[in-house]
Order: C-alpha cells, then structure tokens, then sequence
C-alpha cells in the first residue's frame, strides 16, 4: 500500500510549520512527507532525489522565494504539481505564483481538512483554490482587457470538458464521465486552452466560472 501514497514536499522556512504540516499528513494513511527544505534554493536541489507527487510551497522564504522556485522548478520539471500555502492573499502574490504554475493557492489560516483535500486535488490535477482566492482571480478576469480574439468558437465537447474541468475533475475522471480515451480529453484541453488564450486548467477553471459555465459551489462527482 505504500507505493500507493501520495509523496509530498514541504517548503516553507518555518520549522515549526514544517513540523505541524508532518505531524497533520503522518495521520492520513494516504499521504507521505518524503523531503523538505526552507527555502526555493534548498527544494531545487533535494527534489529530484525525493520525486514527490505534490509539492507544498510557501511564498515568502529567504535565498529564493516561492514564486522563484515555482518558475524554476516548472521549467525543470513541467509535470511537478505545486500546492501554494501562504499567509499572503494580496495581487502582487497571488497572480505571480498562478502564472507562475501553481496549481493550486491554499491560505495558512484554513483548516487542517481543507489543506489535506486540496493536495489529494493538485494531486489529481486539479485546480485547488481558496474561495477567496478564486474570487480575486475572477475579479482579475472579469476586468476589461484588449479585444481578445476568439478565432474559433468551443464545440459542443469542449463546453462539456471546460466544465468538467471548472468542477475539478481530472483527465482520468473526464475520460471516464464522457466515456473517451484519456488521450482525447488531452486533446480536448489543449484545444481549450488555445482558443481561449489561456496558459493553465487553472485559468481555463476561471474561465469557466466567469462566464457562467460552473459555480464555486459545485463539487466534482
């Protein structure tokens, strides 16, 4: 059963905090803390030995923050899925780290609960956001931009995947609902993200939620 864990990283230059994250995952039989460091520098060089499935990242750290590190480590390893745990819910942080390839934005003052749900989420893909969070998002979003050109209207499947996404499914879970092959939903995200000019599932998800597609509400099956 252990090879059926979820291996987790912490990154965060609170020892104590690191010590409490531990102490909260070691009693979940389905994750594992497997490395941790205090800062972005010390994670980039201890990941590739611990090869965790989700990575937990502070923002503010010293030597090299968290938005630094996510960059960095996407760019290394463009799968790696990263869970931000931050004291910090302002613009200037929160946009970074999302553009970044955060999957997921997780404020410290939430409960143990939601920290444990949201990396069995990043986990599997999906997007994991605090409501406040995904609120400023939207509001970000929302605001009037240059003329964005849609050159290519979604088909009738890819409105269905947009909002299978928005409701934090992922791939595997589409594939399954829509009875298609994991391959197909790729396409179908890839196709997604390019008519609409978005970088991530994340922002294809607020998308989704801007325009009416899904709710905050709604919960995956």
């Amino acid at each position: 059963m252990a090879d059926d864990k979820i291996r987790v990283f912490l990154c965060d230059d609170h020892a104590i905090v690191r010590q409490g994250i531990r102490a909260l995952l070691t009693t979940e039989p389905d994750l594992e803390v497997v490395g941790e460091a205090a800062d972005g520098a010390e994670a980039l060089a201890a990941l590739e030995a611990a090869a965790p499935d989700v990575i937990l990242m502070d923002l503010a750290m010293p030597r090299m923050d968290g938005i630094e590190a996510i960059g960095r480590i996407k760019a290394a390893w463009p799968e790696a899925r990263i869970l931000v745990l931050t004291s910090f819910a302002s613009d200037d942080k929160v946009f970074p780290a999302i553009k970044a390839g955060a999957l997921g934005y997780l404020l410290k003052d939430s409960g143990p609960e939601a920290l444990v749900q949201a990396i069995r989420q990043v986990h599997h893909g999906e997007s994991s956001l605090h409501p406040a969070i995904a609120r400023k998002l939207l509001e970000e979003l929302s605001r009037p931009a240059a003329e964005a050109a849609m050159p290519d209207p979604l088909t009738a499947r890819e409105l269905e995947v947009l909002r299978l996404i928005a409701r934090g499914l992922s791939n595997q879970q589409i594939a399954g609902q829509l009875t298609i092959s994991d391959a197909t939903v790729r396409t179908h995200v890839s196709n997604i993200l390019g008519k609409l000019q978005l970088a991530s599932r994340t922002q294809a998800a607020l998308y989704a939620l801007r325009e009416g597609l899904a709710t905050l509400d709604d919960e995956a099956d």
